[in-house]
C-alpha cells in the first residue's frame, strides 16, 4: 500500500480538518502520515509506539512532509495508561492485533475520546491469525467488540484486497 492507500482507508471516519487525534501503536507511521494529511495544520498529533526508533524516523517523515502539523512523539505502550489530552480521534492501525485480550485497551481508548469522538480501526479483515498477526478481527467480530466496550456504533468505511491474510478493512467506531 502507498501513501494514498492510507488516505483512502481512514479519510471517511475523519470529519474534516483540525482536532485532537492520537496514532496508537503508529510504528513506523504510515497512518500517522495519512492522519496528518486529513487534518492539516489545524489539528494535534500525539504518535505512540513502543519503538523508539520507528518514531524518530516519524518525526523525519512528519517533518519533510507535514512540518505544519503539530505533532507530539510519545514513546509507550498504548495498552497501559498514557497522559494525553481529551482527544476528537484516535487512529489505530494494525496494532490491536497484537494484543490476545482487548478489553482492558478498549477501555483506556474509549477514556481518552472526548463525547461522540471517534475510533477509526485499519485490521485485516479475519478472526485467524498467524505468528505476524497473531490477534486480528474481523469487522463483525469488531462491532460487537466495540459495542461490549461501551462504543455508540461502528461503520464500515473501507475495504482493499491484501496479499497479506487476503483483505484489510477500515472502520469508524464513536464513543
Amino acid at each position: 500500500m502507498n501513501h494514498q492507500d492510507h488516505v483512502r482507508l481512514i479519510s471517511g471516519g475523519i470529519p474534516g480538518p483540525g482536532g485532537i487525534w492520537a496514532d496508537l501503536g503508529s510504528g513506523s507511521g504510515a497512518f500517522t502520515l495519512a492522519l496528518a494529511e486529513c487534518i492539516g495544520a489545524e489539528g494535534k498529533i500525539y504518535s505512540v509506539d513502543k519503538d523508539s526508533r520507528a518514531l524518530q524516523s516519524q518525526r523525519l517523515a512528519m517533518l519533510a512532509r507535514f512540518p505544519a502539523v503539530e505533532t507530539h512523539f510519545i514513546t509507550a505502550d498504548f495498552s497501559r495508561q498514557l497522559e494525553l489530552p481529551a482527544l476528537d480521534g484516535i487512529v489505530m492501525a494494525n496494532s490491536l492485533h497484537f494484543l490476545s485480550h482487548k478489553e482492558s485497551a478498549l477501555g483506556l481508548v474509549r477514556s481518552y475520546l472526548k463525547p461522540g469522538g471517534r475510533l477509526v480501526i485499519v485490521e485485516y479483515n479475519t478472526d485467524r491469525g498467524n505468528i505476524w498477526v497473531p490477534h486480528p478481527f474481523s469487522y463483525q467480530t469488531w462491532a460487537a467488540m466495540a459495542r461490549s466496550a461501551g462504543f455508540i456504533s461502528s461503520e464500515l468505511l473501507a475495504n482493499r484486497p491484501s496479499s497479506f491474510l487476503g483483505e484489510i478493512y477500515s472502520a469508524v467506531t464513536i464513543k
